[in-house]
């Protein structure tokens, strides 16, 4: 295991440094002091985009929900998430491949491409004001990865059912304008505010009764068939079942040996002429690791981001974000040359990651009652989804195989 963070002395300042573009166009749910210990169905702890989720999931079932956390909701790592709902993980269907087999690769795939159709689906049945939009995305050839390594991979996505086409380096510097050895066109991704996003699925959460509380959650007991939630006040929270959407940011008896904590620094420019973004505003990243990734937002700025490092310490990361705001310009402008690079915003955060790409969800090994719902890597939003699914299905008794590909204790790949 990498490094990470202290769950009970890590705040909102030290996962994030700098102004992010998001949320502004719709109030921030208000959370209530806890006056008083109280009992409920399910204790969501973090009130981030992942508790957000599982929240209206949970609540659109009819369980009692009460999301408890410290902090402004949402002002952790969702404010500083470049919200990229991509289908396709860090990890290559080829990599999963190696790692897991053809089978358990595919169905992960497709699983994720179908959590991020049921998000669509999720935003337009409540006419979520969070500027989605549907995206192609276009991955890149790299660093090692080039034309020919695109087409093995595209073949083995063709192979698992999954849409997608090559476009060589004469027909992507055509239609796209840029200049790399190739690119693997995709449809079914999309683009957010997440910051928006996330407030508008608590605000539907709390419609429906689920409490927002402003508390501590320090540890965790179970008593009998109930699990105990002790805050850092008098009070205590009881619940039947406790999920822990605390982001970048584990309990210490959760800590999966394929986890690990880095830094991210990411820019976003001044909104740009129509004329000077690249079509479709197609999400864009590399075959590389780290990778760099480009979006545009609906008001036609680009974010560039990436130039990850392997560090966790909010000090230290938040001291080479002046150099990395630099080089994340350089590399905007190597890559999109037409762009106005003026910078409105720069930030940096931490970013959660694991050694196969796929994100832990599950119970938690040897604590009753309690499950993990964590994100990690570069389309968290989009494993957080599926997390609130998968989650409310093991609280109902339903425990299927395919879980065991994301479980919090699956052993870390040798092959990594």
């Amino acid at each position: 295991m990498k490094s990470s963070l202290n769950f009970e002395q890590t705040s909102q300042d030290d996962l994030h440094t700098g102004r992010s573009p998001w949320g502004g166009k719709i109030a921030n749910p208000e959370r209530a002091a806890l006056s008083a210990s109280l009992k409920t169905g399910i204790a969501i702890i973090g009130g981030g985009i992942t508790g957000a989720l599982t929240a209206e999931h949970l609540t659109s079932l009819g369980h009692e929900v009460t999301v408890i956390d410290r902090e402004t909701l949402g002002h952790g790592s969702t404010k500083a998430s470049t919200a990229m709902l991509q289908w396709e993980t860090d990890a290559s269907l080829q990599e999963l491949t190696e790692l897991y087999g053809f089978d358990s690769a595919a169905d992960i795939y497709r699983r994720s491409s179908a959590a991020v159709a049921g998000l669509a689906n999720l935003i337009a049945e409540h006419r979520i004001p969070c500027s989605f939009h549907p995206r192609p995305t276009l991955y890149l050839a790299a660093g090692e990865t080039g034309e020919r390594e695109l087409r093995e991979e595209l073949a083995l996505r063709h192979r698992a059912g999954l849409a997608g086409q090559l476009l060589p380096h004469a027909e992507l510097a055509q239609e796209f304008g840029l200049d790399r050895e190739a690119a693997i066109l995709s449809p079914g991704s999309a683009e957010a505010d997440p910051l928006l996003l996330c407030w508008s699925l608590l605000h539907i959460a709390a419609s429906r009764g689920a409490r927002l509380i402003a508390a501590d959650a320090l540890h965790f007991h179970a008593e009998g068939d109930r699990v105990v939630v002790e805050t850092d006040g008098t009070h205590v929270i009881e619940a039947r079942h406790v999920v822990l959407a605390t982001g970048y940011v584990m309990p210490h008896f959760v800590m999966p040996e394929t986890h690990a904590t880095l830094s991210s620094y990411a820019i976003c420019t001044v909104p740009q002429a129509p004329d000077r973004l690249w079509r479709d505003h197609a999400l864009i990243w590399e075959a590389t690791e780290p990778y760099l990734y480009m979006r545009a937002t609906a008001d036609n700025r680009i974010i560039i981001g990436g130039e990850d490092e392997d560090i966790a310490d909010p000090q230290k990361r938040d001291a080479l974000l002046p150099d990395k705001t630099l080089r994340l310009k350089e590399r905007l402008v190597q890559l999109w040359p037409q762009a106005d690079a003026t910078i409105s915003h720069a930030w940096c955060g931490a970013f959660g990651e694991t050694t196969d790409g796929l994100p832990l969800i599950g119970s938690v090994p040897g604590a009753r009652n309690i499950h993990a719902a964590y994100g990690y890597g570069g389309n968290g939003i989009t494993f957080s989804y599926l997390a609130s699914r998968m989650i409310a299905a093991m609280i109902a008794g339903d425990r299927q195989g395919w879980f065991e590909n994301f479980a919090l204790d699956r052993p870390a790949p040798s092959s990594c």
